[in-house]
């Protein structure tokens, strides 16, 4: 579970008050370490220098005790109470002391040059003067003031950087609360689409860039969606119309029958008839769950590579006695290996032999070919006859579109035979494509050649 907050806004505004305090905190490190340094920097020269006037005093002095009885002279010089200074001799005593802080004489390397130690609280430089007398100078001053001052200056820092976060959170929250206005229109407009609104689309007016590429996206989806649900209403009455019939029939005749005593060779013509409606009905229901299982997201195929001209062989064996009937000739033109299911492209491939066998004229033949190019492989069903007129060919493979439902005939497949052979396309990745004119039809079944 994310512990990000749910909330656009929120979480800009946290991202603004992140941002402003990293921001804000390295800017307020980089002064307060700049301060820092440069104090410690003036309180240095300051002791040096006070170190350069007091060896002053004490060349133009005539002597150390001369100086001690006058210590108005360098006890004005340091300033303030937190000023310390020494003058040792070889020894380490102090000949000269200001020291209102009571610290300890300092323990100072043996280094001949000057120097800054720090030490019991407080910054010293000392010197060694030059004689026999092997005098050291120290200068000293506490460091408990200018801790003060950094510690208050440090207060003031986490205020202004705790002001500025709350702040910057504040201001982020109101200027993306503005700059998500446009998702919000987005949002109300998306509401107002209902199933009896399905035609409106999402405005592009006053909409920003960023949101251009989701808007384009949800009004495709709306296109689709309106698409399917005209199929899906289509479908309900097609579905209604072609069962109505045939149940019109089995009731008529039934009613018809029963109204008034009959024979037996009545009722059986009865049940020879109700027969035919029966399987009518049966067809018509096992190509329609056939189809429904065909569009489940998880429908899968088993896949394998099969002889082309061995399917083909007995689906013109089984089709031999009704293209006789017709004085059609089936022609196997095909040649080479398919990768799919075998028996559901048998059945495309009937559905297309009895459909061509339908409509196609007497006395003229059926081909069926087989093609390739790179990548892909290609089966097509080729009948002589009258053309399909162009205005039909756009729907030709909706569910129960017929193009003249006059000539529908009682072994058809109630307008889904071309429906479910674009299904067994689409599952094995593929598409069925139809061209008539000029007398010629043709429907071809193109195939990956090499299967995703």
């Amino acid at each position: 579970m994310s512990l990000l907050p749910r909330s656009i806004s929120l979480r800009l505004a946290l991202a603004f008050a992140l941002v402003a305090s990293v921001l804000l905190g390295s800017i307020g490190l980089y002064l307060y370490r700049s301060l820092e340094r440069e104090i410690g920097w003036r309180d240095d020269q300051a002791l040096l220098g006070r170190l350069e006037r007091m060896q002053a005093l004490l060349d133009d002095s005539a002597s150390i005790e001369a100086l001690r009885q006058r210590p108005q002279l360098y006890e004005n010089m340091l300033g303030n109470r937190d000023s310390l200074l020494w003058l040792l001799d070889a020894q380490g005593r102090a000949l000269i002391e200001i020291n209102p802080a009571r610290l300890s004489i300092p323990t100072l390397p043996a280094s001949a040059a000057a120097e800054l130690i720090d030490t019991d609280g407080a910054r010293l430089a000392w010197r060694r003067l030059p004689g026999e007398a092997g005098l050291t100078l120290v200068a000293g001053r506490m460091l408990a003031e200018r801790e003060q001052m950094l510690a208050a200056y440090r207060v003031k820092l986490w205020w202004a950087l705790s002001l500025g976060a709350l702040l910057a959170s504040v201001l982020g929250w109101l200027i993306s609360r503005r700059a998500l206005r446009p998702v919000r229109h987005l949002t109300r407009q998306a509401l107002a689409i209902d199933v009896q609104h399905l035609h409106l689309r999402l405005d592009e007016s006053a909409m920003p860039s960023e949101l251009e590429p989701l808007r384009g996206a949800l009004n495709q989806m709306l296109n689709r969606l309106e698409q399917g649900f005209a199929r899906l209403s289509r479908f309900s009455e097609d579905l209604a119309h072609e069962m109505r019939t045939p149940l019109g029939n089995l009731m008529g005749q039934t009613q018809q029958l029963l109204h008034k005593d009959r024979d037996a060779e009545a009722y059986h013509a009865l049940l020879v008839s109700n027969q035919e409606e029966y399987e009518r009905l049966a067809r018509m229901i096992d190509s329609m769950l056939f189809l429904a299982r065909a569009e489940q997201p998880a429908a899968a195929i088993e896949r394998q590579r099969f002889a082309l001209p061995a399917l083909v062989e007995q689906l013109c064996d089984y089709f031999e006695g009704v293209a006789e009937e017709r004085g059609i000739q089936l022609l196997d033109e095909t040649e080479g290996e398919l990768v799919g299911d075998p028996e559901m492209i048998r059945r495309a491939l009937a559905n297309l032999l009895a459909n061509a066998l339908r409509y196609g004229a007497s006395d003229s033949p059926v081909r069926i070919v087989s093609g390739s190019g790179v990548g892909w492989r290609s089966v097509s069903v080729i009948n002589l006859g009258p053309p399909i007129p162009p205005e039909h060919l756009p729907r030709l493979f909706d569910r129960f579109y017929r193009c003249d439902p006059s000539r529908a005939e009682p072994g058809d497949t109630g307008g889904l035979g071309l429906a479910i052979v674009r299904s067994i396309m689409q599952l094995h990745g593929g598409e069925v494509s139809v061209r008539s004119d000029a007398g010629v039809t043709e429907f071809t079944l193109r195939f990956a050649e090499t299967p995703a």
